[in-house]
């Protein structure tokens, strides 16, 4: 429920970009910084928060992450203007990442050593639905009533995970308690920084054509706006079926799935600019681009691999790494709208990103089995 939340006020700006730049008076492009203000509150505060509740339980400190990410989206739907919105956004982004990490180890702990991964891609799991469910109802709440109601529903939604976990999360008084500077001693080494690093350069791809995927469908399929919401639908079904497959490959394959996964991405997005001129190729060619969500649970289980005493600290990043590539994605995407290369060129600057993330894979690869002096 809680990644349900979230994901929902993740993407939902992505298929309401005309509505919200109509009601706060700005073009489609400044929307995407709206997005990427939210990217870089993940950013920000994923590893700062995760440092800062180190000493706390996961329960309690699952509870305050899920009430500031309830506060932040009630601050989203009662943004005056466009400054505030960007203000509001980041605030919002906080608390994404600690969540997830946290919540990914809870999960992870209490799992068989050889089913990690796929404990993982279950708690992810609620963003895929939420790209499934909960986006395209947003989107369609926010055409038509308005926008503001999307974000509304994201603090229901939040406020109703902090009552759930309030009532069926028992409190473990054996959990170890983590140690800051331990984290921190243990986070910085290469294979951990490779791996985010992959992150948050390999997964650009998917957010920069996503986040330009309503105006694409308006511009240049020439579909009526109301047709956003399945543009929407499609992207959340590739999102749950590369979630499965992400724990699946990585309980087969461990690292090695990443390659796969980047390789793929990069195919996929080569075809994306092909494929957006009709509607009936468009939404398979979304559903291929939801699948690139499969990086998600594998690189989580992976991080857990190297991380050592850093769990938490690194679980956390990992979001803070795939949003720096949603900060990343829409940037690089508007970029090249506005230079004048047309909405469709999203795939082929995604699929470039996809390419040098797979660059970063095969340092990280060769690094992990050179020879030890």
């Amino acid at each position: 429920m809680g990644g349900f939340a979230i994901g929902t006020s993740e993407f939902v700006v992505m298929g309401l970009m005309p509505d919200i730049a109509r009601g706060l008076g700005v073009t489609e492009p400044q929307v995407g910084h709206v997005v990427s203000a939210y990217a870089i509150g993940v950013v920000v505060g994923a590893p700062l928060l995760a440092i800062l509740g180190a000493r706390l339980r996961r329960r309690p400190l699952l509870l305050a992450l899920m009430a500031f990410y309830a506060l932040g989206n009630l601050a989203s739907a009662l943004a005056p203007n466009y400054a505030t919105m960007l203000l509001a956004r980041f605030v919002a982004g906080l608390p994404h990442g600690a969540y997830f990490g946290v919540a990914s180890l809870v999960a992870a702990s209490i799992s068989p050593p050889g089913q990690r991964g796929t404990a993982v891609s279950r708690v992810l799991l609620g963003l895929a639905v939420a790209l499934l469910i909960g986006n395209p109802l947003a989107t369609w709440l926010g055409q038509t009533l308005d926008w503001r109601y999307a974000f509304g529903l994201v603090v229901m939604v939040a406020v109703a995970t902090v009552v759930s976990l309030t009532r069926t999360l028992p409190p473990d008084p054996d959990e170890p308690r983590a140690d800051p500077i331990r984290e921190l001693r243990d986070f910085n080494r290469a294979p951990v920084w490779l791996a985010l690093g992959i992150g948050a350069i390999g997964f650009a791809g998917m957010f920069c054509v996503f986040s330009y995927l309503a105006p694409t469908m308006i511009h240049v399929t020439a579909v009526p706006e109301a047709w956003t919401p399945f543009g929407m639908l499609a992207f959340g079904v590739g999102g749950i079926l590369g979630s499965l497959a992400g724990g699946w490959l990585f309980d087969r394959l461990q690292f090695r799935a990443v390659a796969v996964i980047l390789l793929w991405s990069a195919v996929v997005l080569m075809v994306f600019p092909f494929a957006a001129g009709s509607l009936w190729t468009l939404l398979p060619a979304v559903v291929a681009v939801g699948t690139m969500g499969a990086l998600a649970p594998v690189l989580q289980a992976h991080l857990m691999d190297v991380a050592g005493d850093a769990q938490t600290l690194a679980a956390a990043s990992n979001h803070s790494a795939f949003n720096t590539a949603n900060a990343l994605g829409p940037w690089l995407g508007g970029m090249a709208i506005s230079a004048g290369l047309g909405w469709t060129s999203t795939g082929y600057v995604g699929a470039a990103t996809a390419l040098a993330g797979l660059a970063v894979f095969a340092i990280a690869w060769r690094q992990r089995h050179a020879p030890r002096p």
